[in-house]
């Protein structure tokens, strides 16, 4: 076996494998052999058909499946020999000789990863605390989402909910197939379009009112994207928003048994205080991987962005199929995903490269505490525990994601950390 290798670009390689037609015939005369002891064929007794018949019916058939196997055996025996570590599948092109068999495959490598300076990367921690302020913040939404409504007989305003009947054109056709009769609207929610619900303000009921409002350029829908509308809205009804009171049944339908104010406040920041900690450490996590990104620059195979962009792009591909759309109906388009797909292949390999330098390894007990967390907001947590424990693949992500947190914290460890302090909604804004 010979094995030549032609760099075509920094990380694409083109590697010819030949192997000697002395080989090839050898294995085909085997092959053959073999063939020849179960062939039926006319005229011959079983296991007595010729070599040479044997090899005039099957010997193109044979020498393809020998060229298959030549590939499946060379392949990686070649790569080694070369120390070359390919990232994805390669593209394999064989052509037959007279001299041999021969093939070329073209894959990119993984590229080589310098790691100077990560041990003092510089970031950001932020620290936030819960207040009490805070807590009764939480027991306002949580109280919100209770409320009731009651009709009332004056103008609307911001939080009231109006129920209309409506109907909307555009460029003099009309999209909402006639008229809306008794549709809720709570003003300020935004569930309609920008400028909609802005509008509903000041009517009362039996009021109508005639207003242009113009969708905005990414709407999903196609046709009504970016154009100007006009609705005709009449009020059939305005109410307005009653809070329930903080009582002890209220508190109880959130599990504090004893319905007591001071329980359920104590229960509200506890909740409020887990969720502000996991927040701070993906916060602190996504400082250390932007810092990462900044100071190790390399080039990322194209193969893997390709897969991982397939990997983003499947909850919308699923999502789809679900709702029975057309999948070129998406349109999503490769460019979409593809800085991101970038960074989440660079980063993978950076802090693969990490790992494997620093023989960082998987701490047993942080997997099982990681498990046990999760598990907690379940009502059986053991049956949890167990879930993943008895499932491989389960347990290997989550062993996955301890290994990466562990790789931050290694990290942090060594780097250059100031504090920023923040606010609790500062930190869960985007959660809440």
């Amino acid at each position: 076996m010979q094995v030549s290798v032609e760099k075509t670009s920094e990380l694409s390689r083109k590697m010819t494998v030949s192997v000697p037609e002395e080989v090839v015939q050898e294995k085909m005369a085997a092959r053959l052999k073999s063939l020849a002891r179960s062939v039926k064929i006319d005229g011959f007794r079983p296991g007595k058909v010729p070599q040479h018949v044997v090899e005039k019916m099957y010997g193109d058939r044979v020498r393809g499946e020998i060229a298959g196997d030549l590939i499946q055996s060379t392949y990686f025996e070649a790569l080694q020999d070369q120390n070359l570590r390919p990232a994805g599948h390669p593209h394999i092109h064989p052509t037959d000789e007279a001299d041999g068999f021969k093939y070329t495959a073209e894959f990119e490598v993984y590229p080589e990863i310098s790691l100077e300076g990560v041990e003092h990367i510089e970031v950001s921690r932020p620290v936030a605390s819960v207040q009490d302020a805070d807590v009764d913040g939480m027991i306002e939404k949580l109280r919100a989402q209770k409320k009731t409504w009651n009709v009332v007989e004056r103008e609307s305003k911001e939080h009231d909910r109006v129920m209309i009947s409506f109907s909307g054109t555009s460029e003099d056709e009309n999209f909402t197939d006639g008229k809306v009769e008794n549709y809720p609207v709570e003003i300020g929610a935004k569930q309609m379009i920008p400028g909609f619900e802005e509008n509903l303000i000041s009517l009362k009921a039996g009021d109508s009112k005639t207003f242009d409002v113009s969708f905005p350029e990414e709407y999903g829908n196609e046709k009504l994207a970016g154009k100007t509308a006009v609705f005709e809205v009449e009020a059939v009804t305005v109410e307005e928003p009653v809070l329930p009171e903080i009582d002890e049944a209220f508190i109880k339908a959130y599990g504090v048994e004893d319905g007591s104010v001071d329980s359920f406040r104590a229960d509200i920041k506890n909740n409020m205080e887990r969720e502000l900690d996991q927040a701070l450490r993906g916060k602190l996590k996504n400082a250390v991987m932007d810092a990462l990104y900044e100071k190790i620059q390399i080039t990322v195979p194209n193969t893997l962005v390709d897969q991982e962009i397939e990997n983003m792009m499947k909850p919308y591909i699923e999502t789809a199929k679900r709702q029975k759309m057309k999948l070129e109906d998406l349109k999503l388009p490769r460019d979409a995903f593809e800085e991101q797909a970038k960074r989440r292949v660079a980063l993978g390999l950076i802090l693969g490269e990490i790992i494997h330098k620093n023989e960082i390894k998987i701490d047993d007990n942080k997997v099982r505490s990681t498990i046990e967390d999760m598990a907690k907001s379940y009502e059986r947590p053991e049956d949890v525990v167990n879930w993943y424990y008895s499932d491989e693949s389960r347990l290997n992500d989550v062993q996955q994601m301890v290994l990466e947190d562990q790789t931050i914290e290694w990290l942090v460890a060594r780097a250059k950390v100031s504090e920023e302090k923040v606010n609790f909604n500062d930190v869960m804004g985007k959660q809440q």
